[in-house]
């Protein structure tokens, strides 16, 4: 028999009763019942419930083992005394007698437990992450990540992909976070710089004669942490393709996207065809470039900026917004005809904790129909509010209600009513402001009441494509023209008008799209990609546009754009995250579930000890001279 196992605790099963067998494993779980001791024993593949009696020749070793202890244990197979099978668990209709038992590594006092699922602090979890990563649930999670990553490598070969590996050490590139810069000790005072992504390496494969390329790639960005993204390194899916058209890349990227969540989704539905929205489109329906189509279409935010600017709208504070440039923004929200006043008020009360004065809203109430006769019989409160109302388009009745309302005439709120699709007993809220923050309160607000609302279909995967990026938008603390996304993305726009562009000509400048793209899934932007601007000449003019001269092509990206003055094929690519993909697969909200050694929210690894500070001897060998901070007293 094998020194450690000859089943893994997964394995055992009702045809192995009888079998004499040897397991390894950690002590998941102990219990005494009246003096027969019963250990739940635990590997990597299941656990197998292990007994001991006084009667076995290893019951007194048994009595000394503890939690997390790692055992050997010799026995035999029989099957569960009926009634105290476990059908939840693989291995839960039968058990081992235990016979020997050898203690391979004795464990400490726990600093957290295995056994369960209790929360706790993130510095203890990440301090004792070997721990941590013994719990099912962890484990599982990491596991569920390598097979997403199988699959998606899988998948990539299918589609003619082929994988290449690009540089780790390369130099420092101005793409927008802060690199992690590594000394040079044979080059004294000059540094390489961890790749923030394969960006120019993947476009050089391109123009290097190659066609398909993919990666699961690691990419460094000295940046503040967030729930999805680490704050020193994360691993995306890199592609990039050759002679393609933005069509092109989208039908191969889909099937990839959509078999993966296919088939770890849990059944639960994905998009066949990913809709193209406009960012445009999606910045007004949706209020963010990230569009959670989960969402009832109800909710789909509309523009009612023209409508205050009416003579029959006295609401002078949107007015006075509209007049400075800013716009006005509707929230549906189909409710209950008695939602009561505590919903609009927690509303508002969310609005103010965002920095925004409150979100303003009109309840469209019902109103029964009533002939003049009818109308006569009740007092003037009724009249009166009988000629507010206004019919919507299926005839029924409504009238306005709310601090707004008595500033709007029944036809700019019946105007209101019918943009925005409105029953009766909805509400629509107002956000008003600068253009980007109102499309921005009213965005969150969308999402937020749809989940109060039950408006969310959670069980389902939404994907979209975000299309038509503006190339540039007016940098207003520099007061110029600068690259909204991606420089080197190739401009939606004819080549040879492209390259005569008068710099001063701010309009049509500001009004070119570009062939950059977004991919987003439940709200959660997985990635973004662009066609890429291929030619030297319009590159050049690209970059003036945004008032940079040749000499920062050259300084900056020297290598390919040299590269593409030597015959550059028409490419593109897109580059997933494969954090964020795991971790909607997964259902976490936490990069931490779903990464083996994740940093904690001030880039430390609590377990390793880094960043850590090195000797003398290393800054001399590297020619660095520190410069520290003076200690905050």
């Amino acid at each position: 028999m094998h020194r450690y196992r000859s089943h893994s605790c997964g394995a055992l099963r009702e045809s192995h009763a009888g079998e004499n067998i040897r397991l390894s494993g950690w002590c998941h779980r102990i219990r005494d019942h009246g003096g027969v001791l019963f250990i739940d024993l635990r590997d990597h593949y299941g656990i197998t419930q292990c007994v001991v009696d006084p009667d076995s020749p290893a019951f007194g070793r048994a009595e000394k083992i503890r939690s997390e202890w790692v055992i050997r244990v010799d026995g035999a197979v029989r099957q569960r005394p009926a009634g105290t099978e476990n059908p939840e668990m693989p291995t839960g209709l039968i058990e081992v007698y235990v016979t020997d038992i050898e203690v391979l590594g004795p464990a400490a006092e726990l600093p957290l437990p295995v056994f369960g699922e209790q929360n706790y602090p993130e510095d203890m979890r990440l301090r004792y992450r070997f721990l941590d990563l013994r719990r099912e649930k962890l484990h599982n999670n990491i596991m569920l990540r390598g097979q997403i990553i199988d699959s998606l490598r899988a998948r990539m070969k299918a589609e003619g992909f082929f994988e290449f590996q690009t540089p780790i050490l390369t130099a420092s590139s101005p793409e927008g976070a802060r690199d992690f810069l590594v000394p040079s000790r044979l080059h004294p005072g000059k540094f390489y710089a961890l790749p923030q992504a394969p960006q120019q390496f993947k476009q050089l494969i391109m123009v290097a004669g190659f066609d398909r390329y993919f990666q699961i790639a690691p990419c460094f960005r000295d940046e503040d942490a967030r729930a999805d993204r680490s704050p020193g390194e994360f691993y995306q899916l890199d592609i990039e393709m050759s002679f393609v058209t933005q069509e092109d890349v989208f039908a191969a990227v889909e099937p990839v996207l959509r078999g993966v969540f296919e088939e770890f989704g849990g059944g639960r539905p994905v998009t066949q065809k990913f809709p193209m929205i406009p960012f445009a489109e999606a910045m007004l329906k949706y209020g963010s470039d990230k569009p959670d189509l989960r969402i009832d279409k109800r909710m789909d935010i509309v523009d009612l900026t023209d409508i205050f600017m009416r003579d029959d709208v006295n609401f002078n504070a949107f007015k006075n917004v509209i007049k400075s440039g800013g716009i006005v923004r509707g929230i549906p929200a189909p409710i209950a005809e008695d939602q009561p006043r505590s919903f609009f008020d927690k509303q508002n009360e969310w609005a103010r904790s965002e920095g925004a004065p409150g979100l303003g809203y009109v309840k469209f109430n019902r109103l029964q129909h009533m002939s003049s006769a009818e109308l006569a019989e009740h007092g003037d409160a009724v009249r009166q509010l009988y000629e507010r109302s206004f019919q919507l388009n299926d005839g029924r009745r409504v009238y306005g209600d709310g601090p707004i309302a008595k500033f709007l005439s029944a036809e700019a709120l019946k105007e209101m009513a019918t943009r925005a699709n409105l029953s009766p007993g909805d509400a629509l809220f107002f956000a008003a402001g600068p253009e980007n923050g109102a499309a921005a309160l009213a965005g969150k607000a969308r999402i937020r009441m749809a989940r109060e609302l039950d408006m969310l279909d959670a069980n389902q995967f939404a994907f979209a494509w975000i299309v038509d990026f503006p190339m540039y938008e007016w940098n207003e603390d520099d007061k110029k023209i600068d690259f909204s996304h991606n420089p080197f993305s190739m401009p939606n726009f004819d080549p040879e008008a492209f390259v005569a562009l008068d710099p001063a000509d701010e309009k049509t400048i500001l009004g070119i799209k570009a062939f950059q793209y977004d991919i987003v899934c439940n709200g959660t932007e997985l990635s973004s990609g662009a066609i890429r601007n291929h030619r030297p000449d319009i590159m050049k003019k690209a970059f003036a546009l945004a008032g940079y001269g040749e000499d920062v092509l050259e300084e900056k990206f020297g290598g390919m754009y040299r590269a593409f003055q030597y015959g550059a094929p028409p490419h593109g690519g897109i580059a997933p995250g494969i954090d964020r993909i795991v971790m909607l697969l997964a259902g976490e909200e936490n990069l931490r579930e779903i990464v083996l050694f994740p940093m904690n929210q001030r880039a430390e690894d609590l377990l390793m000890g880094a960043p850590s500070a090195v000797t003398t001897k290393q800054l001399r060998e590297l020619h660095i001279r520190l410069n520290l901070p003076e200690a905050k007293t």
